[in-house]
């Protein structure tokens, strides 16, 4: 028995997509900048996958959005597309939860002088409005606040935190990964000037991603040349790719209505079924949370997260963890340390996240094997009954 419960890595390639990048490869291969009929073809089939994207998120122009290679492009775009434009060092805010291609785009900047927040964050991962509000400077030109932690599901209140740095004049990007093709994404509800999507996490192809720019938003370049993608990003673009991840956006947003709430409730049955388990405790927030998403960590033992991917995945089951192996030394998840875990807790943080394949019978399954597997590595949990 093969179980796939790791849809926030990647998700499988829906065949629609793998049809049209195929049908595109064969026929409409064509260079999108080129003058004739060949280009002119290639052109249309971006464009095409421009408006889908667009659609997806309620961009009230396709020309807003700008594709790249996938969502950590998109998110150092974002970051770096407005600080190159400051011949000085200013103030820049983000989580203190955020993926790491906004944190590390973040710490090279400080080591350039710039000033950087980092707003701290509930044990449910959740950002405080009002900590915004007080981190605001005269001199802060960007907040980058990720919409939905992928490690563990936390929604974030974007609506608010975006009016709140509008009223400052100050831009307002989000990483919107995780939520898209999973919750309703509205650009324009939300208020923000810029956000970041990637295509593998909507079942379409790896190495696809775009960025939304509000209309009016200066951005730097991201890559010089020949002035493809508005003169923003050079580049012959990847348009079978690109056809691609249109597909999986048109797809995505059409399913959304049915398969966002089937997710939601079997999420909520694996929480139910693990909640009996004493030393295994949800991580996150139940409440405003990713409806794909199941996160806890063990607070006993020294059984780290990466034991149980692998212990799980003997039994064929594919979860993740969020530490990281660093030299071949195992480091503690820096998102559950933000939200105020403890080192051994932060080792042992696991990830369970649910896609278009998951069904009931998997997650009983699942939920038994790990159970299981508790058993025999933790003898007190053996006593408990659960």
């Amino acid at each position: 028995m093969q179980i796939y419960l790791d849809y926030s890595a990647t998700t499988p390639q829906r065949p629609e997509v793998t049809a049209r990048i195929q049908e595109v490869l064969q026929q409409e291969w064509g260079n999108p900048s080129s003058l004739h009929a060949w280009g002119q073809r290639a052109a249309t089939v971006m464009e095409t996958a421009r408006l889908q994207v667009a659609q997806l998120i309620n961009a009230p122009n396709p020309e807003g959005i700008f594709f790249t290679s996938g969502g950590t492009e998109a998110d150092n775009w974002a970051i770096f597309g407005v600080t190159q434009q400051y011949r000085t060092p200013q103030h820049l805010i983000i989580s203190s939860v955020e993926h790491s291609a906004i944190a590390e785009p973040a710490r090279i900047l400080e080591q350039q002088g710039w000033q950087v927040t980092r707003l701290p964050v509930n044990r449910q991962g959740r950002v405080n409005p009002l900590d915004l509000k007080a981190a605001l400077k005269p001199n802060t030109v960007l907040v980058s606040i990720i919409y939905g932690q992928s490690e563990v599901g936390t929604l974030q209140p974007i609506e608010t935190l975006a009016q709140m740095a509008r009223c400052h004049g100050v831009l307002f990007h989000t990483d919107a990964v995780q939520v898209a093709g999973r919750l309703p994404l509205d650009v324009q509800q939300l208020g923000v000037d810029l956000l970041s999507l990637s295509g593998h996490k909507l079942y379409g192809p790896q190495g696809s991603g775009a960025l939304y720019v509000r209309e009016g938003v200066q951005l730097a370049p991201m890559i010089y040349g020949g002035g493809q993608e508005q003169r923003l990003r050079s580049g012959t673009q990847a348009v079978p790719t690109i056809a691609g991840f249109g597909v999986a956006a048109e797809w995505a947003l059409g399913e959304m209505v049915t398969e966002t709430p089937r997710l939601r409730e079997l999420r909520d049955r694996l929480f139910d079924q693990l909640a009996c388990c004493p030393y295994l405790i949800p991580t996150g927030d139940r409440l405003h949370r990713l409806p794909h998403h199941v996160s806890l960590c063990l607070t006993q033992g020294e059984i780290t997260g990466k034991t149980l991917v692998r212990q799980l995945n003997l039994a064929g089951i594919g979860i993740s963890a969020g530490s990281a192996c660093h030299s071949g030394k195992l480091s503690p998840s820096p998102i559950l340390k933000a939200m105020g875990y403890s080192d051994q807790e932060a080792l042992a943080g696991i990830r369970f996240t649910l896609g278009r394949e998951t069904t009931l019978e998997d997650i009983d399954w699942t939920a038994m094997v790990l159970k299981q597997v508790l058993d025999r590595l933790l003898p007190k949990f053996a006593l408990s009954g659960c």
